[in-house]
């Protein structure tokens, strides 16, 4: 049997053949991302049945048209980890590296290690994922947006966050888009500003009215020029537009969501709400493909990173530096709420800071028990019904 390893590039890719015993069959051969150079690569791979496995690396997005092509023509194919291909060209003391390096190396490495076979997910899950990512990049967006508008604001009236916090808001928005600067308040009568309507049913009010007014007559704002506020105004419709895209976005995930039988029950663990529930499904698929909750864990990066060697002993281990640090970062907020309101995991946390576990400690064990829930109510495609610990006696 063959195997097969495909460095993937953005517009020319690399793909080499060996056999069982990682000996060469076909060196790095180039083909090119479209027609005539997926025609190319089926030639040189041979029919599905004597390929065992075709191995890939899974970076950036232009791995997916060659692998949707691969699983329509009946190729098994997995998809690696860069850390671990490079970890293999580092024990042969590898120190080149070319795409056709690559390639070779990575089917050797499919060879010797057999790695898994990624499954082709539902078009369903693949939606979401592409929905869940689509949200992220308007969330970037967003924040570049009000970071840009905290900037202007603070030259033209600084003040104006003592009054309404949130920049993002409608409220702020609004305002902002009539009144770019302190000097734009000069001579507006209170009545006209508390009864600007900033999201289609509510005003500015009476008492905000008041307090913006006073403020821009004393504001130490020294930039009012047109090009100031311009700034202010573009950057006020921009937030307007992605808040606007995302709340419409937040409606699909959850139309999506709800075609998902995992993802609608993740749901009714207390701390995960649907936002939370998506990306989970999108970044992993099936929780439950994982071995167990140590294994689901340990891919979030959820794991304790012990290190002793020799007279050397460390008194409490942190956290591993791999795994999904995406996913922890989003589970971290997901975590904070659960620890609050959820009431298994509300007492397990308590029971940590009772014997004197550091806060962040106790919130990051919370989420490892966060995580062992998800793979329960996956694996058994039910609620969750948690064993809450029997009360002790004083």
């Amino acid at each position: 049997m063959k195997y097969a390893g495909i460095d993937i590039a953005s517009e020319k890719h690399f793909v080499a053949i060996v056999d069982e015993a990682a000996e060469v069959l076909h060196k790095a051969t180039s083909f090119t991302e479209d027609a005539g150079g997926y025609t190319r690569l089926f030639e040189l791979l041979g029919g599905a049945d004597g390929v065992a496995m075709v191995a890939m690396e899974a970076t950036g997005h232009y791995w997916k048209n060659v692998y949707a092509a691969l699983v329509a023509k009946g190729y098994s194919v997995a998809l690696l980890n860069p850390l671990r291909t490079n970890r293999f060209a580092a024990e042969d003391m590898q120190r080149t590296k070319t795409d056709a390096i690559d390639a070779l190396g990575i089917a050797r490495f499919a060879a010797q290690k057999r790695p898994a076979v990624k499954r082709l997910p539902d078009s369903a899950t693949e939606e979401l994922r592409e929905l869940v990512h689509l949200r992220d990049r308007l969330m970037q967006d967003m924040g570049d947006r009000v970071r840009q508008l905290h900037r202007a604001v603070d030259l033209g009236f600084p003040e104006f966050t003592r009054y309404v916090r949130g920049l993002d808001s409608a409220l702020a928005t609004a305002i902002l888009k009539t009144y770019p600067t302190a000097q734009a308040f000069n001579g507006v009568r209170g009545n006209t500003l508390s009864h600007l309507k900033y999201d289609g049913h509510h005003f500015v009010g009476r008492e905000l009215a008041r307090q913006l007014l006073d403020a821009a007559k004393v504001s130490v704002g020294a930039h009012h020029a047109a090009p100031y506020q311009l700034q202010v105004k573009y950057f006020c419709q921009d937030i307007d537009t992605l808040r606007e895209r995302l709340h419409a976005l937040d409606r699909d995930i959850d139309e999506d969501l709800d075609k998902n039988e995992v993802g609608k029950l993740l749901t009714t663990i207390d701390g995960i709400g649907t936002v939370t529930a998506a990306r989970l499904i999108a970044v992993l698929g099936n929780p439950a493909d994982f071995r167990d909750g140590r294994a689901l864990a340990a891919y979030v990066g959820i794991a304790p990173a012990l290190r002793q060697s020799g007279k050397h002993t460390t008194q409490r281990a942190g956290t591993t530096p791999l795994g999904n640090a995406k996913l922890r970062t989003a589970l971290y907020m997901p975590t904070i709420s659960a620890v609050k309101h959820n009431p298994w995991l509300k007492a397990f946390y308590e029971r940590l800071i009772a014997a004197g576990k550091p806060q962040k400690v106790a919130i990051i064990a919370s989420m490892r028990k966060l995580l062992h829930a998800i793979y329960s109510v996956a694996k058994h495609r039910a609620l969750y019904e948690p064993r809450l610990a029997p009360a002790t006696c004083p």
